[in-house]
């Protein structure tokens, strides 16, 4: 079975326009040499990254999914006010509430439309992207503004080596609308969360658990914690296994994807987990090296990736794949419309 037929649904909701934004300042690995222990061969070979974006003091969630929404609204060539619904995949939302969708329809200038954020780690964006489309598919908006966006930054500690070389700032944006005559877009998906391994990729400090207050900031539990090898082994496992039922219920193989874009935590992963699907790695689209792991926005950086290279065009097959703090799991097969 082909995407082309699969089950189909009254409306089937395609991207018809991506837009992205990262902030101008670089952290590079020599910089990172003179704030922790490590150096950037280190870096380089346990992860791939080079460089990662940072934002400047002041500068929140919501500034960078405003950037990246314009981009992609400039693009498709309509106005703010035709935004029916805006969600926001983020980790790092500006405040505890109101949601940064909230912030990013005003500074948007999106009058009328609703929104709310989605909290999934790395999968955020994935997840969100699944939620839009259903509200396409029912009928009940033609217009759905998709924005994975994380400030990484904000919530690491700099002098834990295991964590702040790893995570960069950035924000990607799509518009998700109802597919034409004779387009495919979003074919389906498939999900997963496994809570045992909740404590193996949190932030401990801050919610109804941990309020926060000077103790638990003493403990430093309001940055990142990671347990690195388990996280390691079980996001190649689990974005190998949702992407082969994912393809398997479509009877489609690795040969039949013409783009496989990742969540883009660490290169070795990424590669890994190509081996595993038996995906030749001229198909698979990595810039980790430019941008580290932005969280909610890797997927759509990675997009705009393979779009400037040339590798992602008009009509592919597309398996989009992510592994996130929950733990949280995502595949989503798609023909590219745009």
């Amino acid at each position: 079975m082909s995407i082309e037929n699969r089950p189909r649904v009254a409306v089937r909701a395609k991207i018809s326009s991506l837009g992205t934004y990262v902030p101008p300042r670089l952290l590079t690995n020599a910089d990172l040499e003179k704030m922790v222990d490590t150096n950037d061969e280190w870096i380089i070979e346990r992860t791939g990254i080079r460089t990662r974006h940072l934002v400047d003091k002041g500068v929140a969630s919501s500034d960078l999914a405003v950037a990246a929404a314009k981009a992609c609204l400039e693009k498709r060539g309509i106005a703010p006010t035709e935004i029916e619904v805006i969600i926001v995949a983020t980790v790092t939302p500006d405040m505890m509430f109101p949601a940064t969708a909230c912030l990013v329809q005003e500074k948007l200038g999106a009058v009328g439309a609703w929104g709310f954020d989605l909290s999934a780690a790395c999968s955020g964006f994935l997840y969100a992207l699944q939620v839009g489309a259903k509200l396409v598919e029912s009928g009940a908006h033609s217009k759905v503004l998709v924005i994975g966006a994380d400030v990484m930054s904000s919530i690491l500690d700099y002098t834990d080596r295991s964590t702040c070389i790893l995570f960069g700032d950035g924000a990607g944006a799509v518009l998700l609308e109802p597919c034409e005559e004779g387009e495919t877009g979003l074919a389906d998906f498939i999900h997963e969360i496994d809570g045992s391994g909740a404590c193996s990729l949190y932030m401990p400090g801050g919610g109804s658990l941990n309020p926060t207050s000077a103790e638990t900031v003493a403990k430093n539990m309001h940055v990142v914690h990671q347990a690195g090898g388990a996280v390691f082994k079980v996001a190649v496992r689990k974005m190998a296994e949702l992407s082969e039922t994912l393809l398997r219920r479509n009877q489609l193989t690795a040969a039949d994807v013409d783009c496989f874009i990742p969540h883009q935590a660490n290169k070795r992963i990424i590669l890994a987990t190509a081996e595993r699907l038996g995906m030749p790695e001229e198909r698979v689209i990595i810039n980790i090296d430019r941008y580290g792991n932005t969280t909610a926005a890797t997927i759509p950086l990675a997009m705009e990736t393979a779009v400037e290279e040339g590798r992602l065009k008009k009509g592919d097959t597309v398996l989009l794949a992510s592994f996130g703090g929950g733990f949280t799991v995502g595949a989503t097969l798609l023909r590219w419309e745009i």
